[in-house]
């Protein structure tokens, strides 16, 4: 009897440890399954991220590249938005003295016109904007230009390192010389002639700044006017002896006008003519420069040239 009792109680205990064992299999495996799912979910959630992070990537780098050919694009336009504003307002202002012959000057029907007018004119039209024309006081022509009141000053501009400090200047496109100009029966023969003697000159222009600089010119009495016309007037009238101006208004009146006035063969100074724009606008200065290239090339330059002025007298190539 004690030996059954024994018996069923070392087979209760197997039974039992049997059991722990069998539970014990089940929780190690249910662990491991969990383990493997939790390993997948983390798996899974970092490439998830990963894809996140390769998406933001891409967009960022679409961004940038996008970034960058809108600065390509604006680099390649001037960047500085001048054209753009001609564009918008659908016209190109142009500054000039309208007593200017032949370069642009107001004639008998008071409409304006020139050599720099017919050029600027075949531009605007190769632009697609039109051309409105603003008269201005030459002396203080820099202000208008400044002010926005025109977008250039196309008038026979001649180019000077002054005028390179407060304005951006085109390549040239015409040469120039600086001369006096006195009456036929005048006994003024050469520059030593005119020492001691009265000029009349356009006050805020380049021949005022050479006259004055020369020596010729410190010996002489100035009289500063407005415009070449108020000079050759009073040249005509004898109110002075001499008028010191652009060598191609001089030809021209004298051509045109029918006045006894002839050319002293000693000037002072070559020049050359050249558009104005305001210091920032590349962008504009460009696209008209170009474009009269462009007219140099297929000739309408020479055209309009040979109308004013008997043959191409341009410089542009």
């Amino acid at each position: 009897m004690k030996l059954k009792r024994t018996i069923i109680a070392v087979l209760s205990a197997l039974s039992l440890t049997a059991a722990v064992a069998l539970t014990s299999c089940g929780s190690s495996d249910s662990s491991s399954k969990a383990d493997s799912s939790s390993k997948a979910a983390d798996s899974a959630a970092a490439e998830s991220k990963a894809d996140e992070s390769k998406a933001d990537e891409s967009k960022a780098d679409a961004e940038s590249k996008g970034e960058s050919k809108a600065e390509d694009n604006s680099t390649s336009a001037g960047g500085d938005g001048s054209w753009q504003k001609i564009l918008d307002k659908g016209k190109l202002v142009l500054g000039l003295d309208a007593t200017f012959k032949p370069m642009g000057f107001t004639d008998e029907n008071d409409q304006v016109v020139g050599f720099d007018i017919d050029c600027a004119k075949e531009v605007c039209s190769r632009l697609g904007v039109q051309l409105e024309t603003y008269g201005v006081n030459w002396e203080t022509k820099e202000i208008d230009l400044d002010a926005g009141t025109i977008d250039c000053i196309w008038n026979g501009l001649s180019v000077s390192d002054e005028r390179k400090k407060v304005m951006l200047m085109s390549e040239p496109y015409m040469q120039n010389k600086m001369v006096f100009v006195v009456n036929n029966d005048s006994p003024v023969q050469t520059l030593a002639d005119l020492e001691g003697k009265t000029a009349a000159v356009q006050n805020g222009s380049t021949a005022q700044e050479i006259l004055k600089a020369s020596d010729v010119g410190k010996t002489m009495t100035l009289n500063e006017l407005q415009t070449n016309v108020e000079a050759l007037n009073q040249l005509e009238m004898n109110m002075c002896d001499a008028v010191f101006l652009d060598s191609v208004v001089a030809e021209y009146e004298i051509a045109t006008s029918g006045k006894a006035f002839r050319v002293l063969e000693e000037g002072l100074e070559p020049e050359e003519y050249a558009i104005g724009f305001r210091l920032a606008d590349k962008e504009l200065c460009d696209k008209v420069y170009g474009t009269l290239k462009e007219m140099k090339a297929d000739g309408k330059l020479a055209e309009i040239s040979t109308k004013w002025f008997g043959k191409d007298v341009t410089t542009v190539k």
